[in-house]
């Protein structure tokens, strides 16, 4: 135990409740912890077909006078095939084709050649030529996804965009080129999505949709396959006991900021545990994982952390809900995500979250501070107490049923060493927490004023659990509901 680094709770927090915020910096950038992330087998990146709608350059009139009224001239679809080709090279696995203009091309022949796109991108130039009867032979966002980037000063095209809004498309009207970092970022999820195969160890949990693997077959593409816990400890028996050793010692003891209850062969037990759970991901082809057996022996704390790191998704208690949210976050905003179980404080208008198993990687590479703690609600195990960043935007949502997005958005105005909770914890705004505390599901889950039949929901998990994800991501999670076909509820305000 004389490598184990042993502090006190006042020494990781400070002396004020918000103290704890990297007070002498993050730990340095792992790239090899990256790098393990290859290891997997890589997603074929999303095709999008990009289009330009309605002509483009000036026009002589019937006076003989050259006009370009609401017409985008040809400098404009290079600036734009320039800025694509870009955001291709930046977000890594998109792949642009196509680029023809109607007119002159036929749209039949160019929905012909965009058949076997992931997405399709509209980029309109003028309202001439672009006329709706003419699109329609496209089936944009019917048999697969769209954006439409309608500029101002394209034409008056936009009047009718209303038309579209039972489809899978994002309608955009704006200036500002950077809202197709987005919008292209989301058309990717459903091409992503449908590679994707999540783990359900001894079977998932949650709503009903959500454990039907035909159902998230159907509706989002991705494939649940139930494994048994027992597999997953027959691999951790074939593993080299010094490889799980230099895992525990590399990603968890050297750059913890210091250990309080577990010994170093409980991290090294669980080490091994992931390194069996990698291995058969591997194996299977799988992006996500939850277990239902999570609190077993070894706990499960340490492997979901660190697949959140890497990229991927682990989620504890078999939360299939929170493993497809997760995943869509994952795909669309590139960012980890942290299941716990929130509590309303109304005096703060906020919330505390808190569970066992949050993430440490940092966008830039960058680790948040943690300490090894054993599990709070089960005195043993290994779990991490990580300091999350006080001030930081967050958002918290979950996706039940497949058909609905819970969303919170706020900020991080504390963390907390409560022992009545989980070992990560921290307090986020909302903006109504008494509507919250009342409207907690949105009648999304179970019916207002009804227990509901809770025995279909494995106890009450489905109803507590939620997933928190830095940054605000109310913009882009409406957007990618309207074309992976989910509505969103703002809990914490009235509808």
């Amino acid at each position: 135990m004389d490598t184990l680094k042993k502090l006190n709770r006042r020494s990781f927090l400070g002396t004020g409740p918000a103290a704890g915020l990297m007070l002498s910096g993050p730990p340095p950038a792992r790239p090899a912890a990256l790098a393990e992330r290859d290891e997997w087998p890589k997603l074929r990146p999303a095709t999008i077909h990009k289009l330009f709608i309605g002509r483009s350059g000036a026009t002589t009139n019937a006076a003989g006078r050259t006009v370009q009224y609401l017409t985008w001239g040809k400098d404009e679809v290079t600036r734009m095939n320039n800025y694509l080709d870009d955001l291709a090279k930046k977000l890594g696995d998109v792949n642009f084709v196509g680029g023809e203009t109607i007119p002159p091309a036929d749209a039949a022949q160019v929905a012909a050649k965009a058949a076997q796109a992931d997405g399709l991108l509209l980029i309109w130039l003028s309202g001439h030529g672009g006329d709706y009867a003419t699109l329609e032979k496209l089936n944009f966002g019917i048999d697969k996804p769209a954006v439409s980037f309608f500029q101002p000063f394209s034409g008056h095209g936009w009047m009718w965009h209303q038309q579209w809004k039972n489809r899978k498309v994002i309608l955009l009207s704006t200036t500002d080129w950077k809202e197709l970092d987005e919008a292209v970022a989301l058309l990717r999820v459903p091409a992503m999505m449908k590679q994707t195969r999540i783990l359900a160890v001894n079977g998932p949990r949650g709503t009903k949709a959500s454990c039907s693997p035909e159902l998230v077959k159907q509706k989002l593409g991705a494939g649940l396959v139930t494994i048994k816990n027992e597999q997953i400890l027959e691999i951790a028996k074939s593993i080299d006991p010094k490889l799980a050793e230099a895992e525990a010692e590399n990603y968890w003891i050297k750059p913890a900021i210091g250990i309080l209850e577990p010994t170093r062969q409980e991290i090294i037990d669980s080490a091994r545990y992931y390194l069996a759970v990698k291995q058969l991901m591997i194996k299977e082809r799988a992006q996500g994982i939850c277990s239902a057996a999570c609190m077993g022996n070894p706990r499960a704390c340490l492997t979901f952390s660190k697949l959140n790191d890497l990229g991927f998704v682990g989620a504890c208690e078999g939360d299939i809900d929170s493993t497809l949210t997760m995943l869509l976050f994952s795909y669309a905003f590139r960012t980890p995500g942290f299941i716990t179980d929130p509590v309303v404080d109304e005096s703060k208008n906020a919330l505390v979250q808190f569970h066992c198993t949050s993430f440490t990687q940092m966008p830039d590479g960058s680790r948040m501070p943690f300490i090894i703690r054993n599990q709070t609600d089960s005195g043993g195990g290994v779990a991490l107490q990580v300091q999350w960043q006080v001030g930081a935007p967050v958002t918290m949502a979950k996706l039940v049923n497949l058909d609905t997005m819970l969303a919170v958005p706020g900020k991080i105005t504390e963390t907390g060493v409560s022992p009545l909770a989980c070992r990560t914890q921290f307090t986020q705004t909302v903006r109504n927490a008494r509507h919250l505390f009342l409207n907690w599901g949105g009648g999304a889950i179970v019916n207002p004023g009804s227990p509901g039949d809770l025995s279909q929901y494995a106890g009450a998990m489905p109803m507590l659990h939620r997933a928190v994800f830095y940054g605000d991501h109310m913009r882009g999670i409406k957007r990618l509901g309207e074309i992976m076909g989910y509505k969103v509820i703002e809990e914490d305000l009235p509808s």
